[in-house]
């Protein structure tokens, strides 16, 4: 592993991260339920987990707030526009991979 000092790691650490953004903003036609069967986390996660590193960092921060940094815009907006109906399968894969989630 290549060696890389704290600043840069955090650079490319935030590139990353803003990349990761950027592609979920991009591909709406992904779900999150689909996102949380697959990979146990969805975009809801993300912002949640940004809401709380700002909150570490004294930063206030509401939830609705986070989600739209990380959606792009209001999150009743995304649902309106992106959003269907979770299919029986999925919510039945849904509640057996992530009890407690929801």
């Amino acid at each position: 592993m290549p060696d890389i000092d704290p600043a840069t790691r955090t650079e490319l650490e935030a590139a990353a991260f803003r990349r990761l953004v950027e592609h979920l903003r991009e591909r709406t036609d992904v779900q999150n339920i689909d996102l949380m069967n697959l990979a146990g986390f969805c975009r809801n996660c993300l912002s949640k987990w940004y809401r709380a590193a700002a909150e570490e960092k004294g930063i206030p921060l509401a939830d609705p707030e986070a989600r739209e940094i990380i959606y792009g815009m209001p999150y009743k907006e995304w649902q309106a526009k992106h959003q269907v109906e979770a299919s029986a399968a999925q919510k039945a894969q849904f509640a057996a991979s992530n009890p407690g989630h929801g």
